[in-house]
């Protein structure tokens, strides 16, 4: 279990400075190689693929587990076989560290 998958997100209503792409770069490297991060640094993204509809929403309902535990929700897009996973903390209009947390425990999730 990473050091991230272990923390909690902090709640956010705005009025925090968004992480700059050095920072957000650093907390990328703590996560699967498959998340990737936009080329303004506002959001990270990755998809996951599934041999089954029946699989991808049982992964679904997981991240939802995770996003509810948390407070802190993704968007997603979902199709036969396939989910990607987007975060940004849209308070801020940004990255923070929240989506990097829910990040690795979706991570966790295939460990």
């Amino acid at each position: 279990m990473s050091e991230l998958e272990q923390r909690h997100c902090v709640p956010c209503e705005g009025g925090v400075p968004i992480l700059e792409r050095a920072e957000a770069e650093k907390l990328l490297a703590q996560l699967n190689a498959g998340w990737k991060l936009s080329d303004d640094s506002r959001y990270i993204v990755r998809t996951f693929r599934y041999k089954s509809y029946y699989k991808t929403i049982a992964f679904v309902n997981a991240v939802a587990w995770i996003a509810n535990n948390e407070d802190h929700h993704p968007d997603l897009e979902v199709g036969y076989g396939r989910c990607l996973v987007r975060y940004t903390t849209h308070a801020i209009g940004g990255l923070s560290e929240n989506d990097f947390i829910c990040a690795a425990k979706i991570d966790g999730l295939e460990a």
